[in-house]
């Protein structure tokens, strides 16, 4: 299995796309995003898609996908475009569609440069690539017996070794909880005192700080909601006040985001979001005005 998958990584790195697309499907499995990949005018077009909008936050897969492929680097191929869409069951001929029409059929779409590797990495990767498979060489019976008894005996120390590591460990901690259960027994009653003081005397930096994030969570997660909701709409929107509404959810989730504290985990996603919802809004408006 694992050669394999060198394989597969040794042909992507000769520039073969079909085994690009399965590299890069491979690392981005844990995100459910799916890529779709043609080298065409010098330039490697690559397709990511996913259920949900969420899934294709831009600067994360960006990073990711450059990261992969610069770890790859395929022959011939430093331009790389990198488009995203939800999901959609037609599969021919999607480059010329979002060539057409990119506005209507992607959700964004960015141009990178990969990074060409030093001439050290260069070399050391032309040798694993060009890398000659060994050779098996048949060993004689006697060779191979007296083979087997070497590896028996080395399983066999390994064995006992075992055994007598895990018998003194286990003696050892049975004399370290007698030499320390009294000890223990103190720090114990220490830590409970100095517990029930802080609880009785709580830190109102800590509250508020803690109030500020659960709130930030909310409004994350209440963004992530109307923005599910928007672009569900979306899909069948037809009349003026249909893309009015859209454009108004759009506008209150990149509105949340923007609210998101510093503090917070997810602040960083919470900022691209905020930007990101308010491309929506400006789009649905426009489609809006159309009518």
């Amino acid at each position: 299995m694992t050669e394999r998958i060198n394989d597969i990584f040794i042909q992507a790195r000769q520039g073969s796309v079909a085994a690009i697309i399965q590299v890069l499907n491979q690392q981005l499995a844990t995100l459910d995003v799916r890529i779709r990949a043609i080298f065409s005018d010098g330039v490697l077009q690559l397709l990511c898609e996913a259920p949900q909008i969420e899934q294709l936050e831009q600067s994360h897969l960006v990073k990711q996908v450059k990261h992969t492929l610069e770890d790859i680097s395929p022959r011939n191929i430093r331009k790389v475009n990198i488009n995203s869409r939800i999901v959609q069951e037609q599969q021919l001929l999607w480059l010329d569609e979002i060539i057409r029409d990119p506005k209507d059929k992607l959700l964004w779409s960015q141009q990178i440069t990969l990074t060409k590797p030093n001439i050290f990495k260069q070399i050391a990767l032309h040798f694993q690539t060009n890398k000659p498979k060994p050779i098996p060489i048949p060993l004689s019976t006697s060779v191979e017996r007296a083979q087997m008894q070497k590896e028996n005996q080395f399983q066999l120390g390994m064995m006992s070794g075992f055994f007598l590591s895990l018998l003194m460990l286990v003696l050892g901690i049975q004399v370290n909880k007698w030499l320390n259960f009294s000890r223990l027994d103190r720090i114990s009653t220490i830590e409970n005192t100095t517990e029930n003081t802080t609880l009785q005397s709580p830190n109102p930096t800590i509250k508020n700080l803690e109030n500020t994030i659960a709130e930030s969570k909310e409004a994350f997660a209440q963004a992530v909601r109307l923005a599910q909701e928007a672009a569900a709409d979306g899909k069948t929107a037809q009349s003026q006040e249909e893309w009015t509404a859209i454009a108004s959810k759009w506008q209150q989730a990149s509105q949340l985001m923007a609210s998101v504290s510093p503090n917070y985990s997810r602040y960083d996603v919470a900022v691209n979001r905020a930007e990101l919802y308010q491309k929506y809004s400006d789009v649905a408006k426009q489609e809006a005005d159309k009518i």
